[in-house]
């Protein structure tokens, strides 16, 4: 159950990323100004004395290149939706093989007798 919600989840999360990565730069949503003229954009370009970056921001190379990342966003999230059965039952599979074999393939050791020293050796040096 759980490995559903979190393909589930995760789909939600690349849907949403992709729709604002995609639009975002291209539209004023909810009175929101343009994309290299807002707020935080200006008073970090006056702070810093790079006005450069509202420049580099405003320009569609930028902005191409955030509606690129949405749209990578949009293939992870449909890519799931096509193979959500596969992916859940990776995952089950993942957790509950990981669990059978830490079961079978740990047998019983006794308990170090020096806590400072661990049982296996360590192949990396000290620098």
């Amino acid at each position: 159950m759980s490995a559903r919600l979190t393909v589930i989840f995760y789909i939600i999360l690349c849907l949403e990323a992709g729709i604002v990565l995609t639009f975002l730069p291209w539209m004023h949503p909810f009175g929101l100004s343009d994309w290299g003229d807002n707020f935080f954009l200006l008073y970090t370009a006056q702070k810093t004395g790079f006005y450069a970056l509202q420049q580099t921001t405003a320009s569609g190379w930028v902005r191409g290149a955030v509606t690129g990342l949405g749209l990578i966003n949009f293939a992870l999230a449909f890519w799931e939706i096509i193979n959500f059965r596969r992916t859940v039952r990776a995952l089950d599979g993942h957790t509950a093989a990981a669990g059978a074999a830490a079961a079978v393939a740990a047998p019983a050791a006794p308990p170090s007798t020096h806590a400072a020293r661990p049982d296996h050796a360590d192949h990396l040096s000290d620098h």
